[in-house]
């Protein structure tokens, strides 16, 4: 395991993180420009990141964003946790209202159709993504909002 990997968590955990999440994402999404996806914050932390583009629900224009991610059954798990803030993040409402996306995952390209996972399903893979990430639990516990659980996976080309 990565040396950096539980110095994240524990810096994931403290509460006024959130407060930084504009700074952090920008220097996030200039790092992942540069290297095209290959070098991120998260990868540097020893943990999974996927860049994931999808369309404004209102604008129609593509919004790009980088994201903690857990590789499973050959696509991806991604959490609208917006580190427990009452508000769902923009990107999260937005994929909740479409039914395709693109991801940037370890410099490949992938469109992938999206849903949402939810009762034994969502509590299962739930748990894949506590192993990965634990904080999901604490952000829970900071709003009373549900955390959407997207499963995003590769269409054939």
């Amino acid at each position: 395991m990565n040396p950096l990997r539980p110095v994240a968590v524990r810096i994931g955990a403290l509460p006024w993180l959130p407060r930084y999440s504009q700074p952090i994402i920008a220097v996030d999404k200039t790092i992942q420009r540069v290297t095209r996806g290959k070098v991120t914050l998260l990868a540097i932390a020893g943990l999974p990141s996927l860049v994931l583009t999808v369309k404004g629900r209102k604008t129609g224009v593509p919004r790009s964003t980088p994201l903690l991610c857990v590789p499973h059954d050959g696509g991806w798990l991604v959490v609208g946790s917006n580190w427990g803030h009452p508000k769902a993040p923009s990107w999260a409402i937005n994929l909740r209202a479409a039914d395709r996306a693109q991801v940037l995952y370890d410099g490949h390209e992938y469109a992938v159709s999206v849903r949402i996972a939810e009762g034994d399903e969502r509590e299962r893979l739930w748990q894949v993504l506590l192993q990965t990430w634990p904080n999901y639990a604490l952000y829970a516990k900071r709003t009373d909002r549900v955390l959407p659980v997207f499963v995003l996976t590769p269409l054939e080309s």
